[in-house]
């Protein structure tokens, strides 16, 4: 398989690993803020970030205009990518979108002065390095730019799991229209918010921050470490202070992001102590929610949901002058629209590359991987509700049980 091809139109494609160290990395920095489709995520500073702890196996597929080493080298494409040989039990080869627990978001990077272009030689790019023609973009935009491309080039494609998630989006707004944004909210959940943000300052002053310098970002970090260390999550052995790598990938992501003003951390701040906590990775006039944490000593004051008002006012009021933010929120997560009323289509998008014969049985199998995970999920579901309406048990016959769990020994 080669590792560069050349392409129609005079461009070239490549295949690179995911090397701090390459000549290019500054022609991938150099396209990532010039992208038709913003996506910090698939970004060099962030993506080198996470290279060590949830990298293996991933490479960069990349349409450039001369080879990636060439000096002046300009990239038109990037997309962090794995290849699954069997992801339906049989030996049908795919390229599957590089995600993790912080990447949520799979649109390809895509030069902005001209993205179908970029687009038509990235789809091209996997037959002339001998790959699998068929790809999986997961958490791609289902509707926007990208599909539009894809469907004017008649491209056969497929959506998988689409949800619609939480997204604060003023652009279509004056600014003398911004400020009643939050007219939506019920009389209800005015009066809610006001008893929890007294509550909340009851024991003091509470501020609101939003950081930016790099500094103050580490620090902040660290506090948001701890915030998680105090609650559920930690002990449910899911903390961020039990698992280092993650940190160092984060302290590594907001260093590189931090340098060039492409991160932000807000929080709520009493007495020097941090009540609430969200990292936000910045695209030019957008925000993204990678993280939040909250104090969890206080629920009745509820910090977290205090946090997201507190910034949706300073994103309404101007205060912070950005347009969008993506809650990056799963399904049924209602943090991310409470406050926010426009949406984004989210799908696991299965494309393919170019004319290929086997397509359709690959998309009909991926459509029986999602019938059947969303089978097993409505069995949990049950499961669960069938375990929490059901009778408790005496005391003396449920400490066995509760001894014998894994996570309590």
């Amino acid at each position: 398989m080669p590792e560069t091809a050349t392409l129609p139109q005079g461009l070239v494609a490549a295949i690179r690993p995911l090397d701090p160290a390459a000549p290019w990395i500054p022609a991938w920095r150099a396209l990532g803020p010039a992208s038709a489709i913003p996506n910090p995520f698939y970004g060099a500073g962030y993506a080198l970030a996470a290279r060590d702890a949830f990298g293996a196996g991933v490479r960069l597929l990349i349409v450039a205009d001369s080879a990636p080493e060439a000096p002046g080298t300009r990239f038109l494409a990037v997309w962090p990518f794995r290849v699954s040989r069997r992801r339906w039990g049989l030996p049908l080869p795919l390229l599957m979108g590089w995600t993790h627990g912080y990447g949520p978001f799979g649109a390809p990077l895509l030069d902005g002065a001209d993205p179908a272009r970029a687009l038509a030689a990235l789809l091209a790019a996997p037959r002339a390095l001998g790959l699998p023609p068929r790809l999986l973009l997961p958490n791609a935009p289902a509707d926007g730019l990208l599909p539009d491309l894809l469907a004017a080039r008649g491209i056969a494609r497929a959506a998988y799991w689409p949800h619609a998630r939480g997204l604060l989006d003023l652009s279509a707004r004056p600014p003398e229209a911004r400020a009643g944004y939050l007219g939506h909210l019920s009389g209800q959940r005015r009066r809610r918010l006001r008893r929890a943000r007294t509550r909340l300052g009851a024991a003091g002053a509470v501020a609101f921050e939003l950081l930016d310098a790099p500094a103050d970002l580490d620090r902040a970090l660290t506090e948001h470490v701890a915030l998680e260390a105090a609650g559920w999550k930690s002990r449910a052995g899911t903390g961020l202070g039990q698992r280092p790598a993650e940190v160092a990938f984060l302290r590594a992501a907001l260093a590189d992001l931090g340098a060039g003003g492409g991160v932000r951390i807000a929080r709520l701040r009493r007495a020097g102590r941090t009540l609430a906590s969200l990292i936000l990775p910045v695209t030019g006039s957008e925000a993204w929610v990678l993280k939040i944490a909250h104090d969890e000593a206080e629920p009745e004051a509820a910090p977290g949901i205090q946090l997201v008002h507190r910034l949706t006012e300073a994103v309404v009021s101007g205060e912070w002058a950005i347009d969008r933010i993506d809650s990056c929120a799963p399904p049924d997560f209602a943090l991310g629209s409470l406050f926010w009323t426009e949406r984004r289509t989210i799908a696991h998008l299965l494309v393919a590359a170019e004319r290929d014969p086997l397509f359709p049985l690959a998309r009909a199998l991926e459509r029986a991987r999602e019938q059947v995970a969303r089978m097993r999920l409505v069995g949990r579901h049950l499961a669960s509700r069938s375990a929490r309406s059901a009778p408790a048990a005496p005391a003396s016959a449920s400490r066995p049980m509760t001894a014998m769990r894994p996570d309590r020994s």
